[in-house]
């Protein structure tokens, strides 16, 4: 019986390149694995799959009864919601350790670094496995993806030394054209529902026993969202509503000037101010710097909400 690989919900390019990269891996050392993923791909991730000629994962919505691996999440909030009734292998991932438990011993691997696939370049490495062209193109995007082409405050060595083997292996000139081609195609909105770019890089949290839940736009102006960010407005706060949760957070990235724009829904803003010591004016705040909502924002709303 095959096990599927899968990330979290509201699938972005680390989840659905990382899920395709560890199916391949477990595949070639012996042990069937199938990737899939949790929902549609986004723009950025169907750019990067065509680029390197891949397909995109079949969407799955459950798990019961199946062996399964998580990449790039270890949290039930974000996971399948019978995840618990699945047979879980393994997890690789590159945030904290979530609230999945399991009865059986499992492999994990779990880095302190920006991105689930510089991770698996050690598993590659560790397993003796050749990584193909298209395998390493799609990991090397899902890196300067997820690092914000080496911008993020959650970007290491690591991740910039497994792009550099990465590159050679994908036959790619210049990467940081490659990632801003990539930027390009995520910052496009025309069009676009507000609930889908709510959701495009969205994820749930539970804080204290309180839900939030945390978005993230990721442009390279601002600007291009100005015709919008009104139906944005609108739109987390509707979220909010419709699940029950304490806060909506959506941030607006700005990858050139290194900041974002924060729109707030909340039964109470003033965790933001705890947070990141500035109030929240007309529903927004602006954070100077901040970049990674894993690494400068949910662990401030973590401490916030305690």
């Amino acid at each position: 019986m095959a096990a599927y690989v899968f990330g979290h919900k509201n699938p972005d390019s680390d989840t659905v390149c990382g899920a395709i990269a560890l199916a391949n891996l477990k595949t070639k050392i012996g042990e069937e694995a199938v990737a899939v993923t949790q929902g549609e791909i986004n723009p950025e991730t169907a750019f990067i799959l065509e680029k390197f000629g891949v397909a995109a994962p079949e969407v799955m919505t459950s798990v019961a009864g199946k062996d399964v691996y998580l990449v790039d999440h270890s949290d039930l909030a974000q996971s399948m919601d019978d995840v618990a009734d699945a047979e879980i292998k393994g997890i690789v991932d590159h945030h904290k350790l979530g609230d999945v438990t399991t009865s059986q011993p499992l492999e994990c691997w779990i880095w302190p670094v920006g991105c689930t696939c510089t991770v698996l370049k050690s598993m590659y490495n560790y397993f003796n496995v050749e990584i193909t062209k298209d395998i390493a193109g799609l990991m090397l995007c899902a890196i300067l993806s997820d690092t914000v082409i080496f911008k993020s405050a959650t970007c290491t060595d690591a991740d910039k030394a497994a792009c550099e083997d990465l590159k050679a292996i994908a036959g790619v000139d210049d990467m940081m054209e490659l990632g801003m081609d990539m930027f390009k195609v995520k910052s496009a909105v025309d069009g676009t529902p507000a609930r889908e770019l709510v959701l495009r890089d969205y994820k749930d949290f539970d804080m204290n026993g309180k839900k939030v839940g945390i978005g993230q736009l990721e442009v390279v102006d601002l600007s291009i969202l100005d015709g919008v960010k009104a139906d944005l407005a609108k739109d987390i706060a509707a979220l909010k509503e419709e699940g029950g949760r304490h806060s909506v957070f959506l941030l607006l990235t700005d990858i050139i000037k290194e900041g974002s724009e924060m729109l707030v829904a909340s039964d109470d803003e003033s965790v933001v101010e705890k947070a990141f010591g500035s109030a929240v004016k007309d529903g927004k705040v602006y954070l100077d710097g901040v970049m990674s909502r894993k690494k400068q924002v949910v662990p401030n709303f973590e401490k916030a909400f305690a």
